[in-house]
This record gives structure tokens, C-alpha cells and sequence, in this order.
């Protein structure tokens, strides 16, 4: 478990993609990619996942040191409900909070997801909340 504060630098950690590829959305699959950092000592993953049978449904993940969940973007899914009750509609976005890990879920701040709707900018602007830098082109395989 982390305090809020190092969960909120290792967001932060200036983070990128070691090669040039294109990051190709399968139904049914859950990509890992593994990322450099500023921080050498650390370990920082993306996960890209999509659902087999309902393909607008797919998930961005960063996570830390294999497991620590920091941020997820859920696209296409079910509601979420939060510890408190309060029920968050797709998509949403989860942050790592002190004590809950990544259970809480926010609706989308329209001033950082520009545009929800369209898949390569959606990966963007979560790259972008997690410092990820020098992004692969991002292609959505139909079948």
C-alpha cells in the first residue's frame, strides 16, 4: 500500500514507450507493455485490454512495481459503484487513492478527455495524466 503522496509522484514520474510500434487493439486481449522512466529503480507497465464479445468495452491501465494500480481508464463498460455508494457511469476513470488503492472511480473532467468517443485521443489524454510520453500510433482491430 502507498501513502497518497508517493502514488501521486510515481504518476508523475516522467515515463515513456522504449520502442516505436503500433499498439494494436485485439478483441479478447490484454496487452503489457513496459515502460522506461526517470526513475530507474521503478517499475511502470500499461496494460491495453479489450472485451471479446462487446468491443467498444477497453481498459488503459498504468501500474507500478507490477501491481500497484495508478490509473484506469475504463471505456465502454458498466457503471461503477464507489465504497460510499455513489454510482459513476462509463466511461470513468480510476486514480489510486490512499487506503482504497484504484476502488474509487471519477466521472471524466472534459477539460483533460477531450474527446471520450474517439479511442486514439482517449489513449492520449490518459497517457498524458500518467506522464507518458512518445506514444505508438494506436490501431483498433475489428476482428
Amino acid at each position: 500500500m502507498l501513502t497518497q503522496a508517493e502514488a501521486d509522484a510515481l504518476l508523475a514520474v516522467r515515463k515513456w514507450f522504449p520502442t516505436n510500434f503500433t499498439l494494436t487493439l485485439r478483441p479478447g486481449r490484454n496487452e503489457v507493455y513496459e515502460l522506461e522512466s526517470d526513475a530507474p529503480a521503478e517499475r511502470f507497465v500499461l496494460d491495453a485490454w479489450r472485451a471479446s464479445l462487446r468491443l467498444s468495452k477497453i481498459r488503459f491501465q498504468n501500474r507500478a512495481r507490477s501491481s500497484i494500480i495508478l490509473a484506469r481508464l475504463d471505456l465502454g463498460g458498466a457503471p461503477h459503484t464507489n465504497p460510499d455508494g455513489e454510482r459513476i457511469e462509463c466511461p470513468h476513470l480510476h486514480v489510486y487513492r490512499e487506503g482504497y488503492e484504484d476502488t474509487w472511480a471519477f466521472p471524466l473532467d472534459p477539460a483533460r478527455f477531450s474527446a471520450p468517443d474517439d479511442l486514439g485521443r482517449a489513449f492520449a489524454d490518459f497517457c498524458a495524466l500518467c506522464s507518458i510520453e512518445h506514444l505508438p500510433d494506436i490501431q483498433e482491430e475489428l476482428l
